[in-house]
């Protein structure tokens, strides 16, 4: 009776060490594979990951990355290739100020400054304290999200920092995380009617703060751009600021400027691809791109077209493309303090962390934190050219 009080994945271990200790299973022999243990014990698999990752921990088996896990101690594991991942050590790592525990990233790329600004914010937060960080790039890919969630959870992480693949659909590995009361922190965005401890920006005044400026230019045709190859809340929020905004000034929202349906791959984009398409038009004086990359990819296309920025083009980026080091970018820009979302995200996982007993006491209610954004104005937008 006493182990149908213990938690599932302690019964797991226990069932393991019984199995070990008795010589059932010796040195090198493999443990059934997770899905197989999912189904025996009928549990999920974030049960299945904590109780092994808990065994490898204290040395009753080792895992090697595409083959499985086995009795017996092994060199540590990483992160297997699969999951997209740069390569981490172990669960607990050894230094000369002590043991310092992993916390795991997950991120959807490192294609941009508003990425690498993000995890120095983190960074700088783990600095002087008994944590380290292991990131996994989980290319904008619910599947590899999930295996990394797995991997890092499997791998001892003590708790888990997401960027999350939003989609219409929850990757149901974060649910299985909020479940099991895993200590996690979302950043850049939320899921709606999930309560779950985040950090992000206020997309929707972000765009608010772009249509008001170009306005005030003089420009009433303005398109808003995403590439974005899922669906993701922060998009669909800075579309509905955009089309606030407009209304609040008037205008009639015309669907044509709301473009969406497209991706862009590289910057060699033919006459047929609809961005370029749109840009030869000249259907828009101005356009708000809804990340720093896509606003580049625009102004390598107006050059192209022998479309001058800003005197025939305005361009305007969520984020700032450049790296914001001696001298000022270029680009007009919706800053997101990425660096902050960073830090707060690594305060909050270290509060959860250090002193679990807050929770109780905030009756488990979750950390939220909004960022107001900021309009930063440079030299990519102008007033509008006259007719």
């Amino acid at each position: 009776m006493q182990s149908e009080r213990q938690p599932l994945y302690v019964q797991i271990q226990e069932h393991f060490k019984q199995l070990i200790s008795s010589g059932k299973l010796a040195d090198g022999d493999r443990i059934p594979s997770e899905k197989e243990l999912i189904a025996r014990f009928n549990v999920s698999r974030i049960t299945v990951a904590n109780a092994l990752a808990q065994l490898a921990k204290d040395g009753w088996i080792y895992r090697i990355p595409g083959r499985g896990s086995f009795v017996g101690r092994g060199e540590g594991a990483s992160i297997s290739p699969q999951a997209g991942g740069i390569q981490a050590e172990k669960g607990v790592q050894d230094t000369a100020a002590g043991v310092r525990k992993m916390i795991g990233l997950l991120i959807p790329s490192m294609a941009d400054y508003f990425a690498l600004r993000l995890v120095q914010g983190i960074v700088n937060e783990l600095n002087d304290t008994g944590y380290y960080l292991a990131t996994v790039l989980t290319h904008n890919s619910k599947e590899r999200e999930r295996e990394a969630i797995v991997e890092l959870t499997r791998m001892g992480a003590a708790g888990l920092i997401i960027f999350p693949v939003d989609a219409e659909t929850y990757n149901e590995e974060i649910l299985a995380l909020k479940m099991n009361k895993f200590p996690f922190v979302l950043i850049d965005r939320y899921l709606p009617g999930v309560e779950t401890n985040f950090v992000c920006s206020d997309s929707a005044l972000g765009a608010k703060l772009a249509v008001s400026h170009l306005w005030e230019l003089g420009h009433r045709k303005i398109a808003i751009c995403s590439d974005s190859p899922l669906p993701t809340v922060s998009v669909d929020e800075r579309i509905a600021g955009y089309m606030e905004a407009l209304k609040e000034q008037g205008a009639m929202i015309d669907p044509s400027l709301i473009l969406t349906d497209f991706r862009i791959d590289d910057v060699l984009l033919d006459e047929h691809h609809p961005l370029y398409r749109h840009l030869q038009s000249q259907s828009a004086t101005a356009y708000i791109a809804l990340n720093a990359k896509l606003g580049i990819h625009i102004a390598i296309l107006a050059r192209r077209l022998g479309l001058r920025v800003p005197d025939d083009l305005s361009i305007l980026t969520f984020d700032d493309p450049s790296p914001g080091l001696e001298e000022p970018g270029r680009y007009t820009h919706v800053a997101q303090s990425e660096g902050e979302i960073g830090s707060k995200a690594a305060e909050i996982l270290i509060r959860l962390l250090e002193h679990p007993q807050d929770k109780e006491k905030d009756n488990g209610q979750y950390t939220k934190i909004i960022l107001r954004p900021e309009l930063v104005v440079r030299g990519s937008t102008g007033p509008v050219k006259p007719t």
